[in-house]
This record gives structure tokens, C-alpha cells and sequence, in this order.
């Protein structure tokens, strides 16, 4: 028997392609990792390389409460650990993580961190050099001979 593939499959607020396996088809959900999503489907048992499109009603119920309350996964791989309000590791996914994301950011610049500062002013947070990179505005560099004489001459 064959089963008739659907071209588009909805699951947690995400359209996704119905030709997709079902491993990297959940990483297009936002806050769905590679790793995470192998880790869901070796909870739930699911075929990680069939098509998405074939998955029934049942399987996409499950793999969206696993993906809201994702018991049997290791903390580890969450994206939210030791949150900041209430101190306990959480999952975030979609909307959500893009608005909690946004208010730690708004957040640090409020308390004036050091990664906050670095946020008011769009220098890289993470320890970068800058010397070479991150450069805006005008060129910054070597003047050619030919416009500097140019310079010069008008003043």
C-alpha cells in the first residue's frame, strides 16, 4: 500500500513541506534543533526518515505535546536552562522564545551589563575582535595616492 503524501503539514504554529523526513521537517519548527528533534523522535519511537506528509493526526498530536512538555529529553538539550524568573529548565518554541529572547536582551541593557552595553551600541557580545570586523559607516583603510594629491590640492 502507498500512502498519499500532503505537500504541507502544520504542526506547532509551522507550515513544513510534506516531502521532508520527519528529522530535519521538525527543525523548521523555531527552537527545534537537529539534536532535539532526533532526541524527539527516539522518545516517541517514530520513524525518523519517513515523510512528514504520511504522519497521521495521532503521530503529529503526540510530536506537538512532546515538543510543548518535552519529558524523556535530556535538559541539556533545552534552550532555555535555569530560567531566570522561575529557575527551572524549560523548552521554548515559535513566538515565545523570539519575545523571551527579546526581553532578556531589553533586560541587560536596563541593568546596563556589560553584554547589554554591548547591545545598545550593535558591537559583537560574545568576545570578538573588532579591529578588522564589525566596521560601519565609512571605509576605513589606506587613502590612494591619487586622492590624496586630489584632497590636497583643494584645500
Amino acid at each position: 500500500m502507498t500512502q498519499e503524501i500532503k505537500n504541507l503539514i502544520r504542526l506547532a504554529n509551522t507550515d513544513i513541506v510534506g516531502q521532508k523526513n520527519i528529522l530535519y521537517g521538525l527543525t523548521k519548527i523555531k527552537g527545534v534543533s537537529l539534536a532535539f528533534s532526533n532526541a524527539i523522535c527516539e522518545v516517541l519511537k517514530i520513524d525518523k526518515f519517513g515523510k512528514i506528509g504520511t504522519m497521521d493526526e495521532k503521530t503529529k498530536e503526540s510530536i506537538e505535546n512532546k515538543i510543548k512538555n518535552p519529558e524523556g529529553v535530556p535538559t541539556w538539550m533545552f534552550n532555555r536552562k535555569k530560567d531566570f524568573d522561575t529557575g527551572e529548565d524549560k523548552h521554548l518554541t515559535g513566538p515565545k522564545l523570539k519575545l523571551t529572547k527579546e526581553f532578556d536582551i531589553r533586560r541587560m541593557k536596563k541593568i546596563k551589563s556589560y553584554k547589554g552595553v554591548r547591545h545598545m551600541f550593535n558591537l559583537p557580545v560574545r568576545g570578538q575582535r573588532t579591529k578588522g570586523n564589525f566596521r560601519r559607516g565609512t571605509v576605513v583603510g589606506v587613502v590612494k595616492k591619487g586622492a590624496q594629491k586630489a584632497g590636497a590640492k583643494k584645500k
